[in-house]
C-alpha cells in the first residue's frame, strides 16, 4: 500500500498545533522556509499543504506580512465549536481509510465541527500508528475533551484486542461516543457494544464465492493473513455460506493463513491444481499472491483465478486487472458522520451496526472473460 503523501502529513501536524492551541490570530505561523527546514520537505510541498488549511477555513495569508490563524475560525472557536477525533491505525497505509477520513474531515468543515486527526507525524515516518501512539492519542483527545472519537480497531498484531478494549474502554469512562470505522473489537460474530459502520462484509464474501460458484469453478480455497480483522472472518463466513447454499463442499484445507509472498505457501495452492479459485481476505493479499504466482510460473486466470476485496485504485493497474468487492468508503464516511451527530444527542441509543451493501467488480483475474 502507498505511504501517506508528505503534504498530508505537514497538513495534519500542522492542524493539531492549531487545534491544541498553539498558535493564535495575533502571532504569524513559521515561514514556508522554516517549515521546509523543520520538515524536510520542498517549498511546493508545504505551500501545498498550508493551501489545504486555508482551503478548510484555517489559516489566511496577509500580503507581505505572512501566514496567520483566521480570525473567524478563532472566534468560531471561542463559541465553543465541538471537536472531533480520529484514531486511525491504518491511516496513510490503507487506502479506503485515506478516503473514509478525507470525507469525515469535510464533513465536519461543512457542519461546523473541528476535526482532530491526530498522530506525530513526521515527515520521513512510514510505519503505521503504534498501539503506543494510540493510546496516548485517546489520553489526548480525553485531556481535551472532544465530543466523539472515530476509530478503527488494531489487526494484524498479537495483542490488538486488548489494545482495542483499553482505548474504548477509556474513551467510554470518560463520556465519549466512539463510532467504530470498518470492523468490530470482538471476533466474528460477536458484537461489541459500540456502533460499527462499514461494508457488509458476510454478504461481500457470500457474492464474491457464488460469482465464482457460477462460473463453474467449485474448489475454492480463501486466503488471509495472521491476526486479520474480524471483518476477515466475515468474508471468510460468508463465502462458506455461499458454498454450501449452492450445495458445495467446503473442505477443511479451505481456510489458508500465511504470507501471500511466500512462495511455498502459495505453491501449496497452486501445484497439482488443487484448487480452481482463491478468495484473497483484501486486494494487497491478492497482488502479492499475483506477484508471487508470476514469479513460481503459475498464470492468473489460465491455471488459477484469484479475487480480492476492497477495490483500491490499484486493483485495475495490476498485470491481471483484480476482480473484487467494492468498499463504499464515501458513503461509509457519511454514514458514520451521522451516526456519530445521533450518539451525541442521545447517548444511551443501542448499539447499532450499519452495514452498507456490497457490489463485485468484475474484471480479469477471476476468468470471466475467458473463452469457453
Amino acid at each position: 500500500m502507498r505511504n501517506q503523501p508528505l503534504h498530508l502529513k505537514i497538513q495534519q501536524e500542522l492542524l493539531s498545533e492549531i487545534l491544541a492551541g498553539k498558535h493564535d490570530q495575533a502571532t504569524r505561523l513559521p515561514s514556508e522556509a522554516r517549515l521546509v527546514k523543520r520538515f524536510g520537505a520542498s517549498r511546493p510541498t508545504v505551500a501545498r499543504a498550508l493551501q489545504e488549511l486555508k482551503l478548510q477555513g484555517f489559516l489566511e495569508r496577509r500580503a507581505g506580512s505572512g501566514t496567520y490563524l483566521r480570525k473567524e475560525r478563532g472566534a468560531r472557536e471561542a463559541r465553543g465549536v465541538k471537536q472531533l477525533g480520529l484514531i486511525v491505525p491504518g491511516l496513510g497505509k490503507v487506502e479506503i481509510f485515506d478516503v473514509i477520513c478525507g470525507e469525515l474531515a469535510s464533513l465536519a468543515r461543512v457542519h461546523e465541527f473541528g476535526m482532530h486527526w491526530g498522530g506525530s507525524l513526521q515527515p520521513a515516518e512510514a510505519a503505521s500508528m503504534s498501539i503506543a501512539e494510540a493510546e496516548e492519542l485517546c489520553a489526548r483527545y480525553i485531556d481535551g475533551g472532544v465530543s466523539g472519537v472515530f476509530f478503527a480497531p488494531f489487526e494484524h498484531a498479537g495483542d490488538n484486542e486488548d489494545a482495542n478494549r483499553r482505548i474504548t474502554e477509556r474513551l467510554s469512562c470518560a463520556g465519549i461516543p466512539v463510532v467504530l470505522l470498518d470492523r468490530d473489537l470482538c471476533p466474528f460474530p460477536k458484537r461489541s457494544s459500540f456502533d460499527l459502520v462499514g461494508i457488509d462484509n458476510f454478504a461481500g464474501g457470500y457474492l464474491l464465492a457464488e460469482h465464482l460458484l457460477k462460473l463453474g469453478l467449485k474448489r475454492l480455497a480463501f486466503v488471509a493473513r495472521p491476526f486479520s480483522a474480524s471483518t476477515v472472518e466475515a468474508r471468510q463466513a460468508g463465502a462458506r455460506a455461499a458454498m454450501l447454499a449452492h450445495r458445495v463442499q467446503v473442505g477443511r484445507d479451505f481456510f489458508h493463513e500465511g504470507d501471500p509472498v511466500d512462495a511455498k505457501m502459495v505453491r501449496s495452492l497452486s501445484a497439482g491444481r488443487p484448487y480452481d479459485a482463491v478468495i484473497c481476505a483484501n486486494d494487497h493479499t491478492a497482488a502479492q499472491m499475483l506477484q508471487t504466482l508470476t514469479r513460481i510460473g503459475v498464470r492468473v486466470p489460465g491455471d488459477l483465478r484469484l479475487v480480492g476485496f476492497d477495490d483500491v485504485r490499484f486493483a485495475t493497474l495490476l498485470t491481471v486487472p483484480l476482480t473484487t468487492v467494492q468498499q463504499p468508503c464515501r458513503d461509509i464516511a457519511l454514514t458514520a458522520f451521522h451516526a456519530m451527530r445521533e450518539r451525541m444527542v442521545v447517548p444511551t441509543l443501542p448499539a447499532r451496526s450499519l452495514l452498507l451493501t456490497p457490489q463485485v467488480m468484475v474484471r480479469e483475474s477471476c476468468g470471466a472473460y475467458l473463452s469457453r
